[in-house]
């Protein structure tokens, strides 16, 4: 494979990727347009927001992200925050400057290199994180492969705020209610993304390499609704005004795309409760995007580090161009960076490039994308849901003891039956749970020899050890001969330490001979003298 390395510029940038960054860049943006309007649909925002913070979340932080991989845009996890802010401050202008002063903050966040708390994040919970996402994307898919569009594109909660259903009666709804012509659509597509990338692997010819898979099933998906009133009119899906088309808004004759932005108003900055809005906005978007870094790290092929801090700063002038301009909130978003890994990116200017496209669609395109089944897309999101998700990955981590394997399955589960944030915290007090009590195990070590005890202390010693360190103690018999050594241990914790030397007198009237070795030299150096009793 050809070595890349960060680009730091575009200047530095070769033409040779160019043929990996323009089909991941087309592949994202086929993922990206459907994704934008449903999660503007589910945050209560007009449509072009959602497009416009897909626009500035490929081209202004594809431009200055800390990450050669990572894609930005409308993240679903803040829908609900974003619906709720809105009716909280009184009107989308306002909501707009709440997200102008989050920028602000990330920036800020940015400056104060607050990027590096993202490697306190156990692995486990990233890798959980990962595999739950790609589960969601096939259960979220499947109704919409089926013909069934009342959830909105891009909601990834178990609970769905569109029609009252969840993940899984939804999935029940839409298998009763199948409609052939989305059926053959996405088995058709599927097919030929399986099968295209198959070939791509194995062929050397430039022919499989070079024509996106994604384009290509959205090619056929279309030719295939619009061949439907000919020869199978029950199978036919509609056209450009019907539920199951991408419905990109169409600028009237004579209608500039600055007609329809929003502006934020500034007059509400009086109002304390902006900044409260801001600050959730800031805190949940940065969290968001420091999680889906780590995880485009994992799947990064170059094994690229990025940048944490400069990331932060890169969201932070996104999410003022985007306030400014009536967008919604963006953040680095696992599904269109997933695409954007798998469907071969090298470089941000597959990012940059989808940013572009998203802007063509909404000045020039509408009519023509207006025209594609949300059953082809579908298939195309439901194969980068099985990447993420492969058994394969389940088998690995289960091999790996259940201290990796239960944060990263209550992650799963979390992140599947509620929504991500949420399942990301469980997962995390899991694995920080297993580390506290990793840390608790083998602490240290007894060894009786008839009445000669040694306790032995073989790494750093804290206060989660102080139960069995007292059980320890507890079990010594008068007459036992008790040294306790901690040359072995770096670190000896203030509260074991001072157990330690209040035994000395438990020790003297119960006949214990008792000696402490190597276990607080500032103590030895001070006034308590005796260290044998």
């Amino acid at each position: 494979m050809q070595r890349i390395s960060p680009l730091r510029t575009l200047s530095n940038y070769r033409l040779s990727l160019l043929r990996y960054d323009l089909p991941a860049g087309v592949s994202v943006f086929l993922v990206a347009l459907p994704l934008c309007l449903g999660i503007a649909l589910a945050s209560g925002a007009p449509l072009f927001s959602g497009l416009l913070a897909g626009i500035i979340g490929g081209i202004v932080v594809g431009f200055f992200s800390g990450s050669e991989v990572s894609v930005s845009g409308p993240a679903a996890g803040l829908a609900v925050i974003v619906a709720d802010s809105i009716a909280k401050v009184g009107s989308y202008e306002a909501f707009l400057a709440a997200v102008v002063l989050a920028g602000v903050m990330q920036l800020i966040l940015g400056l104060l290199r607050a990027g590096r708390f993202s490697s306190f994040f156990p692995d486990s919970v990233i890798k959980g994180m990962l595999s739950a996402i790609g589960i969601v994307i096939i259960l979220k898919q499947i109704p919409h492969a089926l013909g069934r569009d009342n959830d909105y594109e891009g909601e990834f909660e178990f609970q769905q705020l569109a029609d009252g259903e969840n993940t899984i009666s939804e999935i029940y709804r839409a298998i009763v209610t199948a409609s052939p012509g989305a059926l053959l659509i996405s088995g058709v597509s599927l097919a030929l993304l399986i099968g295209w990338d198959r070939l791509a692997g194995r062929s050397t010819r430039s022919f499989f390499k070079n024509i996106p898979s994604a384009l290509l099933v959205v090619v056929v998906g279309v030719l295939l609704n619009e061949s439907f009133p000919y020869w199978m009119p029950d199978w036919y899906l509609g056209d450009t005004a019907h539920q199951h088309m991408v419905q990109v808004p169409q600028l009237t004759r004579g209608q500039s795309l600055t007609s329809v932005l929003d502006f934020p108003n500034f007059s509400v900055l009086r109002d304390a409760k902006i900044y409260g809005v801001a600050a959730t906005i800031a805190m949940v978007a940065s969290l968001e995007t420091l999680l889906n870094l780590e995880a485009s790290d994992r799947l990064d092929t170059a094994r690229r580090v990025s940048s944490t801090n400069q990331e932060l700063k890169a969201q932070g002038i996104g999410n003022i161009i985007s306030g400014l301009l009536g967008g919604l909130p963006v953040t680095s978003v696992v599904v269109r960076t997933s695409a954007n890994i798998y469907g071969g990116s090298r470089t941000r200017v597959s990012a940059i490039t989808h940013g572009v496209l998203l802007l063509v669609a909404v000045g020039l395109g509408t009519a023509l994308l207006n025209r594609i089944p949300l059953a082809c897309l579908a298939a195309l999101l439901i194969v980068v849901g099985y990447k993420l998700a492969k058994p394969a990955i389940f088998r690995s981590i289960y091999a790996e003891g259940w201290s990796q394997f239960v944060p990263f399955i209550v992650t799963v589960a979390g992140i599947v039956f509620t929504d991500l944030l949420l399942g990301v915290a469980l997962g995390a007090v899991f694995g920080i749970g297993f580390v506290l009590y990793t840390n608790t195990e083998r602490t240290f070590r007894v060894v009786r020899d008839n009445r000669s005890v040694l306790i032995m202390f073989e790494k750093d010693v804290s206060f989660l050890n102080k139960p069995q360190l007292k059980e320890a103690l507890g079990n010594l018999q008068p007459g036992d001969q008790v040294i306790v050594d901690g040359s072995k241990s770096p670190f000896i914790d203030h509260d074991i330490q001072t157990m330690l030397y209040d035994y000395r007198e438990t020790a003297r009237v119960q006949g214990i001979g008792y000696e402490l070795r190597n276990v607080a030299p500032a103590l030895r150096r001070g006034s308590r003298k005796p260290l044998v009793a």
